[in-house]
């Protein structure tokens, strides 16, 4: 069993069901409405166990009812929560997904969140040290990305970094990250003054650009690779991007070779989106390998 350290948020997904989404201006009636934990962070938490890692997280809520219910949903899920504090002057964070024509659209609150800092980060040290792969995401504070990158880098222990929502990273964070994996609108903020193809031959096999339905683009040292992903009938696609990372990084620290890696990940991913909510589809170890 492998060890994954996940630093990033933890939120509450307040998720509405309509039809198509409203104009400016202009009020829809929506299909249903649902409660469910959610957070990039907490996501690839809850993705990894369920792939059998040892899964760690390094994160904060709200002392509210909805930080009870992220804490309680961790623990059900096998995550280990010793790393999560409620803190009292801010609320949990939320997400607010509207689903809709086959696609969602979110809106962010941080909450907590935001008290992700270096210095909180700084009380899991050990276990970030002895950790087989760390993941990270950009919904918590940018200084924290900076110092975990390099945290990482000091002690020898692969960083992935997901780098949304999208923000521009420095040469220096990008230096450090062992596996960077935008989809194609944060790898335009990321490499501005590059294009796709010139961005993954500068950072082969650190650079793995998500496709949506085409797959995974990356550069092998060699060559530009397209690890294509699986046809399948999209229910919900809000958690697809969190059960790749997790998968990837699962399978990257069980010592997998990358192609293999990312054709795990991509079916992982694409079976989370049959199901409703972000965790609601993410499978279990069985079920990846079972349809392989």
């Amino acid at each position: 069993m492998v060890k994954v350290t996940v630093i990033g948020s933890s939120s509450m997904d307040l998720v509405v069901t309509a039809s198509r989404r409203p104009n400016k201006g202009e009020t829809v009636l929506g299909e249903s409405f649902k409660t469910v934990p959610g957070g990039k962070g907490a996501n690839q938490a809850v993705a990894a166990a369920r792939l059998g890692a040892e899964v760690y997280m390094v994160g904060c809520v709200g002392d509210d009812s909805f930080g009870k219910e992220i804490l309680t949903n961790f623990k059900e899920n096998g995550v280990f929560t010793d790393y999560v504090e409620p803190v009292t002057h801010t609320e949990s964070g939320t997400a607010h997904i509207t689903l809709a024509e086959g696609d969602n659209s979110i809106i962010v609150v941080k909450g907590a969140n935001h008290q992700v800092t270096p210095d909180f980060v700084e009380k899991a040290v050990d276990v970030i040290r002895t950790s087989d792969i760390v993941l990270i995401q950009q919904e918590i504070p940018e200084e924290t990305v900076e110092y975990v990158s390099e945290l990482c880098h000091a002690n020898d222990v692969p960083l992935l970094l997901n780098p949304a929502p999208s923000r521009p990273i420095s040469a220096e964070v990008i230096a450090k990250v062992a596996y960077l994996t935008p989809n194609e609108l944060e790898a335009a903020v990321l490499f501005q003054n590059k294009d796709i193809h010139e961005a993954l031959a500068v950072n082969p096999n650190k650079l793995f650009i998500t496709e949506g339905k085409n797959g995974v683009r990356y550069h092998d040292g060699e060559q530009e690779v397209l690890v294509p992903t699986f046809t399948v009938e999209a229910v919900d696609t809000t958690g697809a991007g969190d059960t790749f990372n997790a998968a990837f990084a699962v399978a990257l620290a069980e010592g997998q070779p990358l192609k293999e890696a990312v054709r795990f990940a991509n079916r992982a991913a694409s079976l989370s989106v049959t199901k409703f909510g972000a965790q609601g589809g993410m499978p279990t170890r069985a079920e990846v390998e079972g349809s392989l």
